[in-house]
């Protein structure tokens, strides 16, 4: 395989700073960086109707959360996308997401929601996972509010989001409801500390690390059963059954691609209508870099598209 040219000179320009790397300057270092990096090579944001921040009532208080609907002709209540940021439950944000965010509303005609869920290591696991199903819960039962429509909801998230949104498939499943229409899951983390060939293979060198991912673990689970907890490695799941249709994508370049794969072969084999993609020559990051990345931007819009078809 060969790397993305495109992706090869951002890691280039990357490993090349002065700026600590990802998982080795402080927490607010992490955060920054991530914002400066995402507003810099980010898709640019498309005008919508409108976008406006809500709060939404959690098990720990109220979300942040910003609410964004399309440029649409279409009449009538609109389908929801929840999308939660990655970042490694540590650092990202709703504004780290939302020209990406505004992208998905235009082009799959749908609401998007994007929860500011409590981040490590302020709020440790479980406060992601729990926030992150709280928002699903409003959005079902006051999708009235915001212009859409309860019958057709999906859930998405990149990296950590991706792992949030496996997660808060299996809640709603096994707590009966709210329904999910698809899950879109962007290299998603579903084994915390797996030891994988990709993990191996792209340990140092390829922007996320697997001393990043140690970072965000040790900020993120704070008790030794965290690791093995569904809530956080939905991987270890015994029962994949009648969870909602999956999208799963990975990068090849990336430590996590084998563990995308691993959870999306598992969905397969339990009934689970899943399409699986793996961008060969992409790097983990790159659907958040599509202002610089060609393959990125196509990748937005066959995400789109297959959201159009879950909500149709």
């Amino acid at each position: 395989m060969n790397l993305d040219p495109q992706s090869a000179a951002i890691l280039k320009l990357v490993n090349e700073s002065d700026a600590p790397a990802l998982g080795e300057g402080t927490v607010q270092e992490g955060r920054d960086g991530f914002a400066q990096m995402t507003d810099m090579l980010g898709v640019e944001a498309p005008p919508v109707q409108t976008i406006r921040e809500i709060q939404i009532p959690g098990p720990n208080g109220d979300i942040r959360s910003i609410v964004i609907t399309p440029n649409t002709t279409q009449t009538g209540p609109l389908p929801i996308f929840i999308y939660y940021h990655g970042g490694g439950w540590v650092i990202g944000s709703p504004e780290t997401h939302k020209a990406e965010a505004c992208y998905y509303a235009n082009k799959a005609e749908c609401i998007v929601i994007l929860p500011d869920y409590r981040l490590a290591p302020e709020h440790a696991f479980p406060a992601a996972p729990q926030d992150s199903y709280a928002v699903l819960q409003w959005a079902s039962t006051n999708a009235d509010t915001i212009g859409g429509d309860a019958s057709r909801i999906a859930v998405g998230g990149d990296s950590a989001g991706g792992n949030l949104a496996a997660v808060v498939s299996q809640m709603a499943r096994d707590h009966n409801g709210p329904a999910i229409a698809l899950q879109l899951l962007i290299y998603p983390v579903t084994r915390m500390g797996t030891a994988t060939q990709s993990y191996e293979d792209f340990k140092e060198g390829y922007f996320l690390t697997a001393v990043a991912m140690n970072w965000f673990f040790d900020h993120y689970l704070t008790q030794p059963g965290d690791w093995d907890d569904l809530l956080a490695s939905p991987l270890l799941a015994t029962n994949l059954s009648g969870l909602p249709p999956a999208y799963v994508v990975t990068a090849g370049f990336d430590p996590l691609r084998d563990e995308g794969k691993a959870y999306a072969d598992k969905l397969k084999a339990a009934g689970v209508p899943t399409e699986y993609i793996c961008y060969e020559h992409q790097i983990h990051g790159f659907t958040s870099l599509a202002g610089a990345v060609d393959e990125a931007r196509e990748f937005l819009d066959k995400a789109s598209a297959a959201l159009r078809k879950a909500f149709s």
